[in-house]
């Protein structure tokens, strides 16, 4: 009886993928260490303090929360896909977004808010605009639920996929993955503008408003970027 060797090639691929994604996750750790660092700095240095039920405040609990969706479908893909362009924009949005979570967890903290509230989730969006003409103004229709399930959330929050499409996505490889990675994260990225947009008529204060305005602009960009690639996957 003859013993096979060892697929070498098989055995080579399969480590350079746990390295990757070990390098992933430590970036990621990074990526969040800097945004508590930042949100610490950039917290300290504001005024006045929002309160409780203040729209600063839910804003950062619930972008917190869909920031956390987006990371962890970027993170389902990289282990789905070869495709560089696609492992490259799910690591830059997992960094990011991880690191702007550790900004609004630090805000919270430096407020001496707590990171969850009792009332529902995006109730916050519903408060009076600033300017009842600005962008963002009016989500009075909006579906406020108690957030306490997924299914809840997927519904309450714009853009959030829902339990059933992570699955699916988990269960994809290649193309097909890929393709369906970028359909949920442009919808996600559009849900999120939408948060966005919606602080920036509830606030003036710079920190929230600075954070606010970066994410329209660069998740603008990554919806145009991510149609072009789902453009080519057709």
């Amino acid at each position: 009886m003859v013993n096979k060797a060892p697929d070498a090639t098989g055995a080579s691929q399969a480590l350079s993928g746990t390295r990757l994604l070990v390098v992933g996750g430590l970036l990621v750790l990074v990526a969040i260490v800097v945004g508590v660092l930042v949100g610490r700095a950039t917290a300290t240095a504001a005024a006045p303090t929002p309160g409780e039920s203040s729209a600063e405040a839910g804003f950062a609990r619930d972008m917190q929360v869909h920031h956390g969706q987006a990371i962890e479908m970027s993170l389902i893909i990289r282990e789905r896909t070869d495709d560089p362009e696609i492992r490259l924009l799910a690591l830059d949005i997992a960094m990011g977004q991880t690191q702007q979570q550790g900004q609004m967890f630090a805000w919270l903290t430096m407020w001496g808010l707590p990171q969850t509230s009792s009332g529902p989730a995006m109730g916050w969006m519903s408060s009076p605009a600033l300017n009842n003409d600005e962008q963002g103004g009016d989500h009075t229709g909006m579906d406020m639920t108690d957030g306490s399930s997924s299914e809840a959330l997927a519904d309450s929050m714009p853009g959030m996929a829902t339990p059933d499409d992570l699955q699916l996505l988990s269960s994809l490889s290649g193309v097909e993955a890929e393709k369906l990675y970028l359909r949920l994260m442009i919808e996600h990225h559009i849900g999120g503008v939408e948060m966005a947009e919606a602080v920036l008529a509830r606030t003036d204060l710079p920190l929230v408003t600075n954070l606010a305005n970066g994410m329209v602009q660069l998740q603008s960009k990554e919806i145009d970027y991510m149609r072009e690639l789902l453009e080519a996957r057709q």
